[in-house]
């Protein structure tokens, strides 16, 4: 534990930042709890080989015409969910929305699902 930069720890366990900072636990709301929950579980696109470079734009599109795919071929949007946030988490935030305002007019030029 020597080098260890990660959160302070106390006996080995990482400690309540609130608690260690106020001297009592903070109460918050369950809307609070729900959104720390939900950017707790957000995760982005693993690394792909197949588009080495900095630049992510194609494997932005990639993404986004994989989780159409899935949609397609399952006819089931919510069990493709986990594709959607991989793209989602790769593309910026117009892009994808400016696609899903595509697919609504049927003018997308990628995978119609």
């Amino acid at each position: 534990l020597e080098d260890y930069n990660g959160p302070p720890l106390k006996n080995g366990k990482m400690t309540n930042l609130n608690k260690e900072i106020f001297g009592k636990e903070v109460e918050i709301s369950d809307e609070q709890k729900q959104t720390m929950e939900v950017i707790a579980n957000v995760k982005t696109t693993v690394r792909d080989s197949r588009f080495p470079t900095s630049n992510q734009a194609n494997n932005c599109w990639n993404r986004y015409n994989e989780w159409l795919l899935c949609v397609k071929n399952t006819g089931d949007e919510e069990g493709c969910k986990n594709m959607r946030q991989l793209a989602v988490s790769i593309c910026p935030t117009f892009w994808s929305e400016k696609w899903d305002e595509e697919r609504e007019e049927k003018t997308f030029a990628g995978l119609q699902a």
